[in-house]
């Protein structure tokens, strides 16, 4: 499996740069273009949960202890499973779904598109099932009855989000900004200045200095990880692409490899110095993490929910405002209480969306002569 995975890892990232090298010129935008907050915002925030806020603490002493890890410090380890690199499957789809899908389409054929929002849907309940299965974990001591009333109300409130685009940007910027200020109020409690700040960032450069280790997987666990990040990868690309807002598409790989970076290498920065000082989290602040932690998942769920509606026509529009979140709302807390009976693992999901990619790479081979710079010149021309 983990053979798989390296294949798909070193072709996909060999397509990017193609991409870069042939069309990093061209200029991409989506149809409801915002601003380059606005978009990094909604790409930051769907495209990341709990997990980020809430495992590194957990996470650190692990990288510390086993053999796999052992080339650099805990901190470049769990930077190398969130930041940078990885963020290069969500360039390759957004810009495929920007510039190629356009005039190509495959995503309408209807065996793609059936197995496309299999694994939105699937993702999004899953997603949601992991959240109740963790949050034990998160919020230590919590009750059966309020676990699951938490999981329903986080579940409400994306469908409820996912039902108008407009609150969906407007909660990814906003949570985006609350990410800030609790980092702001992390690094406060500890008593953190610039210099601590400057030293705890100097041991990224040993992610930096040993980048080509984390293109394949080290261990099962990051095996996990970079399974996790090619399930959400076509999904993601395909939801924010239409936020793109007129960048060539070399600065939106270079936007979207560092711009989400910054803030996790900051935040990760911080939580290393408690990890470092033995310091204790006070009950405030961890519920300020789990606040802000419940906050991203309700953003990666909406802006699921709000693809596979628009994919399916399952829309407000359509339905109107209590069908449609009375209706999701049962659709996904169901098949989130469901998946406790299932076997399902992240890396099946993982390995169906690398078949889709295989599947996309051999149709766009047939489809080569379409592919032309004058042809997606001419796709790009017609946003403006």
């Amino acid at each position: 499996m983990n053979t798989v995975l390296s294949f798909a890892i070193i072709a996909t990232l060999l397509m990017a740069l193609l991409i870069l090298l042939r069309w990093g010129k061209l200029r991409c935008q989506g149809e409801m273009p915002t601003s380059l907050f606005a978009f990094m915002a909604i790409l930051f925030t769907s495209g990341l949960d709990v997990g980020l806020v809430m495992f590194p603490l957990t996470e650190f002493p692990v990288y510390a202890e086993e053999s796999a890890y052992a080339f650099t410090n805990p901190l470049a380890i769990e930077f190398g499973f969130w930041g940078f690199l990885v963020w290069g499957f969500y360039f390759l789809t957004t810009f495929y779904f920007v510039i190629v899908e356009p005039r190509l389409k495959l995503f309408e054929i209807p065996v793609i598109k059936l197995i496309n929002n299999i694994v939105v849907i699937g993702t999004c309940a899953f997603t949601g099932f992991l959240f109740l299965s963790y949050l034990p974990d998160y919020a230590e001591g919590i009750s059966e009855p309020l676990r699951y009333g938490l999981t329903g109300l986080v579940v409400l409130m994306a469908v409820f989000s996912s039902s108008d685009v407009r609150y969906v940007k407007w909660l990814s910027i906003g949570s985006t900004w609350l990410f800030f200020g609790l980092i702001g109020l992390l690094a406060m409690n500890a008593g953190m200045g610039t210099a601590a700040v400057g030293d705890s960032l100097s041991k990224l450069s040993g992610y930096f200095g040993n980048l080509h280790r984390f293109v394949t997987p080290l261990s099962d666990y990051h095996a996990f990880y970079l399974f996790w990040w090619f399930s959400w990868s076509i999904m993601i690309g395909q939801f924010v692409a239409r936020f793109v807002g007129g960048l060539s598409a070399r600065q939106l790989c270079l936007a979207m490899l560092v711009i989400p970076s910054i803030p996790i290498a900051i935040w990760f920065s911080v939580l290393y110095f408690y990890h470092e000082q033995a310091l204790l989290m006070s009950g405030a602040l961890k519920l300020a993490m789990l606040v802000v932690g419940v906050i991203f998942v309700i953003n990666s769920l909406d802006s699921l929910i709000r693809l596979y509606t628009t994919n399916l026509n399952l829309t407000v529009e359509r339905f109107g405002l209590l069908p449609y979140i009375g209706g999701n709302w049962v659709l996904m807390f169901g098949l989130v209480l469901l998946f406790q009976f299932t076997p399902l693992q992240i890396e099946w999901i993982g390995l169906v969306v690398i078949g889709l990619y295989a599947l996309i790479s051999l149709l766009l081979l047939r489809n080569v002569s379409r592919l032309s710079s004058g042809a997606l010149q001419e796709v790009a021309a017609r946003r403006d």
